[in-house]
Order: C-alpha cells, then sequence, then structure tokens
C-alpha cells in the first residue's frame, strides 16, 4: 500500500532563504545519476523500473475527489511502472499558500505539481528548484510534443533570467478556450432573440431581458471573488485587446504591443478604458448585478438556478454540474447553453498559451541516486500519450471502453462528469483517475474525450478563430525581481481598486485621465522601463 505522510512542520517555516545563486545558461549541468533507469526508454514504451522505487510527490484534497488509498490509480501506477508515490496531503484550499511554505524551506517532495508559471519565480534565487530545461532531453516524450506541436515560443515564455525554465508545464496540442457565458435560451426564444455572436449583440440582448423583467438583473456574475469581474472581464478584455480580470491579475501588469514591438502598461491602454466603458455601461444601465463583482459564487449560482438573473459566466463543468441541475429543480422548463465567446474589435481571435500549470522538481532530486528514473517516470505519467490516457480514463475494460474508431466512453458503471448519468461508481471519486494533481495536457482528441456533443460545437467555433502571438520573455534578475514587486503591487491594486470603482460608478469615468496620472506617481514608468530593459537584455542574450 502507498504510504500516506503530513509534514508536520507547515506552520513553522521562518523567512525564505534567498541567498544561492542560479547557474547560468552557459553552465553544464552535472550529470544525473543513472540509478534504476529503465535502459532503451523512449518515445511509444512504457517506463518501468527495473526494482521498486517510490518518489514522494505533494497532493492536493480536493473536495469533490478526496484522496483514498483504495484507489485503483494507486495499485495500477506501480503495477505498470514499478513506481509508489508517498503522499504528502495538503487541503485544496491551503494548497498554494502550504506549498509556496514547504518549497521555501526546502522541505517539500521532490515533485511538486499543481505550480502556475510564474509561482515559481520567488524560490528560484534561493536554489531549491531543479532548472528543469537543461534536463529535458532525458524526457524523450515531452520533447517529442513540444517538437511536433512546435511549442517553444510558448517554453521560451517561462525562461527566467539566467535562460533556464524550472516549470514543467503541461503541454497542449491546441490553445484550448473554456470560459464562456451560460444564457437560458428558454428566455431567448421567449423574446424572439437568437444567440448574441458580438459584444454589441450581447448588450442588446441583455437590454432586451431588461425590458421584459424589469425588477431583475439579467446578467449577475460568478468568478468575482478575488478578483472582481475575474472571467466576465477576462473576455471582454481579450475581445478589446487587452488584459483584464483573472488575465490581469495573474501576470504583471504589461501588454505586449506587437506592433510597436515593446511592453506598455495594461491599465491605461485605451483597450482597458473601452472594456471598463462596457462594463460599466451594463452596471448602470441596470443590465448587469453590481454584485456580480463582489458576491460569492454560491450567492451568483442561486440567482441563476432560481430564475432571478439570466446570464453568468460558465464552463463546461459549470454548466452541467451547477446550472442545468439548479434550473431542473427550479424552473424545470427552463434551457441553457454555453455560447461562444463573443466576439469584439479585435475580431475572431483569441488569446491563450498551449501550455498551463504543470510541476517543479526539487533541485534536491538531482541527487537522489534514482534521479534518471524520476525523470523517465514523470516524463510517462505526464507527457507520454499512454501515460496521460492512463491518468485520465484509468484501465480500458474497467473504467472505461474503445470501440474501433477509437472512441472512449466510460464504462457502463462509471460516470465522468455527466457522460453517464445515473452510472453507481465515479472515476474520479472511486477510482482517482480524472485527477487533477495528474491529468492535464494532451492531444486535443485526448482533451476531448471528455466533451458531450454540444461542448464539441463549443470547440469547433472557438478552434476556427485565430490565435495570437504569445508574448515574448522579459525575465528579471534577483534584485530588480526585488525592485519590481515593490512598484507592481501598488500598481496593480490602484488598478483594481478604480477598475471596479468605475465600473461601479463610484469614479466618474471622466476622471480617467487622473487616474492615469496618479499610476504615474507610483513609478509606472520605471516599472515599464524595467520590464523593457529585461526583455532587450534576454533578446541580446539569447535570441
Amino acid at each position: 500500500m502507498r504510504q500516506v505522510t503530513r509534514r508536520h512542520a507547515l506552520l513553522t517555516f521562518g523567512a525564505l532563504t534567498l541567498a544561492a545563486a542560479c547557474s547560468t545558461a552557459e553552465e553544464k549541468p552535472p550529470a544525473a545519476a543513472k540509478g534504476a533507469a529503465m535502459e532503451g526508454y523512449g518515445v511509444g514504451k512504457t517506463f518501468k523500473a527495473p526494482q521498486q522505487l517510490t518518489f514522494p510527490i505533494l497532493h492536493n484534497i480536493h473536495p469533490a475527489y478526496p484522496v483514498k488509498d483504495d484507489w485503483l490509480f494507486w495499485s495500477e501506477l506501480t503495477k505498470r511502472t514499478n513506481v509508489k508515490l508517498q503522499t504528502t496531503l495538503i487541503p485544496f484550499s491551503d494548497y498554494d499558500q502550504k506549498k509556496g511554505l514547504l518549497i521555501g524551506a526546502g522541505q517539500a517532495p521532490l515533485i511538486v505539481p499543481k505550480m502556475y508559471p510564474g509561482q515559481e519565480v520567488p524560490y528560484i534565487a534561493s536554489g531549491v528548484l531543479l532548472p528543469v530545461s537543461d534536463y529535458v532531453e532525458q524526457m524523450p516524450n515531452f520533447m517529442d510534443k513540444v517538437a511536433k506541436w512546435q511549442l517553444q515560443a510558448d517554453l521560451d515564455s517561462l525562461r527566467q533570467n539566467d535562460g533556464k525554465y524550472y516549470v514543467l508545464p503541461g503541454l497542449h496540442e491546441k490553445v484550448w478556450s473554456d470560459y464562456s457565458f451560460a444564457v437560458r435560451t428558454d428566455i431567448l426564444e421567449e423574446l424572439g432573440l437568437q444567440v448574441p455572436k458580438t459584444w454589441d449583440d450581447f448588450h442588446a440582448m441583455l437590454k432586451a431581458m431588461k425590458e421584459k423583467y424589469p425588477d431583475e438583473y439579467p446578467f449577475s456574475d460568478r468568478w468575482g471573488i478575488p478578483t472582481p469581474g475575474g472571467a466576465f472581464l477576462q473576455q471582454l478584455g481579450n475581445a478589446y485587446g487587452t488584459n483584464a480580470g483573472w488575465n490581469f491579475a495573474n501576470g504583471r501588469p504589461v501588454f505586449w504591443d506587437a506592433a510597436a514591438g515593446t511592453f506598455i502598461f495594461t491599465g491605461t491602454m485605451p483597450q482597458y478604458k473601452q472594456t471598463v466603458e462596457y462594463a460599466a455601461a451594463l452596471v448602470k444601465e441596470g443590465l448587469m448585478d453590481p454584485e456580480s463583482f463582489t458576491q460569492k459564487d454560491d450567492a451568483a449560482n442561486a440567482k441563476f438556478t432560481s430564475g432571478k438573473s439570466f446570464v453568468i459566466s460558465s464552463n463546461a463543468q459549470s454548466l452541467v454540474n451547477d446550472y442545468r441541475k439548479g434550473l431542473a429543480e427550479s424552473v424545470p422548463k427552463a434551457t441553457v447553453v454555453k455560447i461562444p465567446v463573443p466576439i469584439g474589435p479585435m475580431g475572431e481571435t483569441r488569446t491563450g498559451l498551449r501550455t498551463e500549470n504543470g510541476i517543479v522538481l526539487m533541485a534536491k532530486a538531482k541527487d537522489d541516486p534514482n534521479f534518471s528514473a524520476l525523470l523517465q517516470f514523470v516524463d510517462w505519467l505526464f507527457y507520454s500519450d499512454e501515460g496521460q490516457l492512463f491518468a485520465k480514463w484509468g484501465v480500458e475494460g474497467v473504467t472505461y471502453t474503445k470501440d474501433a474508431a477509437g472512441k472512449i466512453t466510460p464504462a457502463k458503471d462509471v460516470d465522468m462528469v455527466g457522460l453517464n448519468p445515473g452510472a453507481p461508481k465515479h472515476l474520479q471519486k472511486d477510482f482517482g483517475f480524472g485527477n487533477g494533481v495528474f491529468a492535464y495536457g494532451g492531444t486535443t482528441q485526448l482533451l476531448q474525450t471528455t466533451f458531450s456533443e454540444e461542448e464539441l460545437e463549443f470547440q469547433n467555433v472557438m478552434n476556427a478563430r485565430q490565435n495570437r502571438p504569445v508574448p515574448p520573455p522579459a525575465p528579471l534578475d534577483e534584485l530588480e525581481q526585488e525592485q519590481a514587486t515593490l512598484w507592481e503591487t501598488p500598481l496593480k491594486d490602484h488598478v483594481q481598486q478604480n477598475t471596479l470603482n468605475f465600473i461601479l460608478g463610484k469614479r466618474d469615468l471622466a476622471e480617467w485621465d487622473a487616474y492615469a496620472k496618479e499610476l504615474e506617481g507610483k513609478n509606472l514608468a520605471a516599472y515599464v522601463d524595467l520590464i523593457n530593459k529585461a526583455h532587450a537584455r534576454f533578446k541580446e542574450k539569447h535570441g
């Protein structure tokens, strides 16, 4: 049986020590220890260690499918690879915080999943993280997908000042669009309206709904905490050609101006102002619930499923699990779909990377006698076609079946994302497959195995849109990062606070120029100059 442990020092870690310097890009990494590495391992071959190994890994406890010792995932993984995973369990709600504490103290397990690009930056200078780019040549499946899917530009966006990257991201064959808006189509039919194609259509739809139901807010949104308007403003900002909502909150407050070949400050872009003006108009006209930017998800969901609102942000899972189930109980005649993201001034384009959250390896892993085997194991589980199918769907004939054309369906007694409603067992809860710690990335075909026909139609529309270029890297050195953080925090806070105030009418949009000057007084120019110099330096040094 796999060993499950908890760290006892989670709340006792002191300040991080930032003393060790990273190696330069020109330095040759030390040769990895062979240990129990598999001879002849490569693309198309199942990794199996010549002797049983145990690798420690961090694992969150997802509330939707809490970890069980008897999951088939664990025993089947060991059967196939001769590897047992020793897990350090952390509650889902505390994962990011305690993950950071463990990494900073140098006491995290060798494998740390669910690491979002950017989260690794504070720990690079201390030397506790492995510069995995030095070792990916020992990961044939990873290298194969990077080459086959032309992902080099996406990987370059992860590189740090030393030219290396420290996160092994999930790799997608194509950009994946999931978030959009759920709309009550029975209300559209009642009003004689079509599904909106543009943001102008979206506004007109809400206006018609308000005229018919003047006492209600047609649009009452979720995902407004901790980032006000997180999902909604992200989609709207993309349409105007800027970063807003989640895109603004989770990245640097700069935007790559491809035409000018320079980074500019996001929160003062004309496109950002247009995004704010659109949202402010919805609130002012009573089309959007002002509580959308501060209410908890449960409150927003309750308004939608009780029939008090008709539009809400959505992804594929929320559409099925939250909205349709709730409406079936409260408004049984209601129908709802997830519409393609409305089109704005940027036309039929979309943003997005083909990389997602991934894993980091602790630097101490390179001293493990089975380091090469560890790299092979990670490569097989997270990047091989076989490993990704296993992590996502499990064991053929037990948890899923595959027809002659290769179409995958859950076994008759197994459900997954509503594909087999009423089945007595659940792929994630009862077997441990489809677990977000292990199952992400892969071919578009694999990604779409969990999609309904309806979701496939949505994906076909979104996949027909042109992908915008990936911004180039602009990594900072240790001292620059410290300075950037001192400037960045008040800049981002001021943008987000005033974005909300403008949208809610607490500050007049006529004061936009004054707002921009306030940002200038918070070292805006110096911050942008720092980022552009870092970009120029990286380009000169690494091409």
